[in-house]
C-alpha cells in the first residue's frame, strides 16, 4: 500500500493491527473506529474493508444494520433523548421541541454546523424511574423539563466557548 495511503489511515492501521487483521473482529474494529471519528465514514470503511480482506459490501452492510453504528458525522455532544412509553407520557416530546429549537435543529438535520450537539431519539433508555430521560454523552439525566434540557445545552456551549476563547488567547 502507498505510504501517503498509509499516513492517512495511521489511526486505522493502528486500530485494525491491534485486532491482529482479523476478519472476524469486524464489529470491534469499527466500534473503535467510530470512536476515533464519532462516525464511520465511507472511505475509512473501504480501507478497513481491504485491509481485513472483506468486501466494502460486508462492512457497510455491518455499520448499516447495527443503531449504534453512525454513518453521519455527529456532534461531540450527542444528546439522546428516550421517547419510550414513560417517558413519551411524561412529555419528551415537549423536550425534543425544546432541543430542535435553540441550536435550530430538525429531525433531517439533527447536528449543529459547529459539530458541537447532535441531538437524537431512542426507543428507550431503560431508566424509566427517571422519565422523562435525556443522556448526554454518557451522563443521564432525570426527570428533565424542557427547561432543564435547554439549560444543560447552554450550560455545554458556554463552557465550550471559554474553552475556546481560553485556548485562542493561550494558544
Amino acid at each position: 500500500m502507498p505510504t501517503i495511503m498509509l499516513r492517512k489511515f495511521e489511526k486505522v492501521c493502528a486500530i485494525v493491527e491491534k485486532y491482529d487483521n482479523d476478519p472476524t473482529k469486524l464489529i470491534p474494529i469499527l466500534q473503535e473506529v467510530q470512536l476515533e471519528y464519532r462516525y464511520l465514514p465511507e472511505e475509512v470503511m473501504t480501507f478497513v474493508a481491504t485491509t481485513l480482506g472483506l468486501s466494502p459490501a460486508k462492512v457497510f452492510g455491518v455499520a448499516s444494520f447495527y443503531a449504534h453504528f453512525a454513518l453521519e458525522p455527529k456532534g461531540k455532544y450527542v444528546v439522546r433523548l428516550c421517547d419510550g412509553t414513560a417517558c413519551h407520557v411524561k412529555g419528551s416530546e415537549g423536550i425534543l421541541t425544546a432541543l430542535y429549537k435553540k441550536p435550530g435543529l430538525d429531525e433531517k438535520n439533527p447536528t449543529t454546523q459547529d459539530m458541537l450537539f447532535t441531538v437524537e431519539t431512542v426507543s428507550c433508555l431503560g431508566a424509566c424511574g427517571l422519565a422523562p430521560v435525556l443522556v448526554i454523552n454518557e451522563q443521564v439525566y432525570g426527570q428533565v423539563t424542557p427547561e432543564k434540557a435547554v439549560s444543560l445545552i447552554t450550560e455545554i456551549k458556554q463552557r465550550e466557548d471559554g474553552i475556546n476563547v481560553s485556548a485562542s488567547i493561550n494558544g
